[in-house]
């Protein structure tokens, strides 16, 4: 099978393995309505949800992390967003089918995300993924976070793979230079959370797919880079 070399297939959270934007996007309506502003249309949302809860308050108070408003709405955000984290949270269409066929040819999966992990493991729990993960790697695992290859790395030595048999999918470009760094397969998710002026095709990652059953075409063909 030409996909002999690829091990572990390591996925970003938000944006890539689980749509978490209309949780998310709940939260910071909810704050903003609590401090007696608009709630803003999801469409707005989606595009920043992959990088976290400074953007989204950034976006919806038009407020620099400085201020000394920032962190107690950050904080808040949070918190809101914690007590429902898989309310409307999901696996982005296909990614069942890709997880249970990735396990079916003995390959083993992991994540790599930035968010915290007090945040991570729950929500990976509530859907049942935690324990069929070979490793989860948080935004607070190691000192570092993506873009360094570190936690790319560690989530190798978890899983027992070398970085060249892995091959990370993420939806940011801080993901394709972490993979790139850490010395894998790196491939751009397009059905994630990108703002217009996100240039995906201008990474350089190895490839880019539109759904996730195209990573298994790509794992059959012989892993051609575009």
């Amino acid at each position: 099978m030409p996909s002999a070399d690829i091990r572990t297939i390591l996925f970003d959270l938000d944006g890539t393995l689980l749509d978490t934007a209309p949780d998310l996007a709940a939260a910071l309506n909810t704050v903003l309505e609590e401090n007696k502003r608009a709630a803003l249309p999801f469409e707005s949302i989606r595009p920043v949800v992959s990088h976290g809860g400074i953007a989204l308050i950034k976006l919806g108070f038009r407020l620099e992390p400085d201020d000394p408003r920032f962190d107690p709405l950050r904080k808040r955000l949070l918190a809101l967003y914690r007590e429902n984290i898989s309310r409307h949270t999901t696996l982005f269409p296909g990614m069942d089918v890709l997880l249970d066929e990735l396990e079916r040819r003995g390959l083993n999966w992991g994540v790599v995300t930035n968010k915290p992990g007090w945040l991570t493991d729950p929500l990976l729990k509530d859907l049942q993924l935690y324990d069929r993960a070979a490793c989860v790697v948080s935004g607070d695992t190691l000192p570092q976070r993506k873009p360094h290859p570190a936690p790319l790395l560690h989530a190798c030595k978890l899983a027992n793979t070398r970085p060249g048999q892995c091959l990370y999918l993420g939806d940011a470009e801080r993901d394709i230079e972490a993979g790139k760094n850490a010395g894998m397969h790196t491939m751009v998710a397009l059905f994630g959370y990108f703002t217009e002026k996100d240039q995906p095709h201008s990474w350089g990652a190895t490839h880019l797919i539109n759904e996730p059953g195209e990573l298994l075409a790509w794992l059959d063909n012989g892993h051609k880079k575009v």
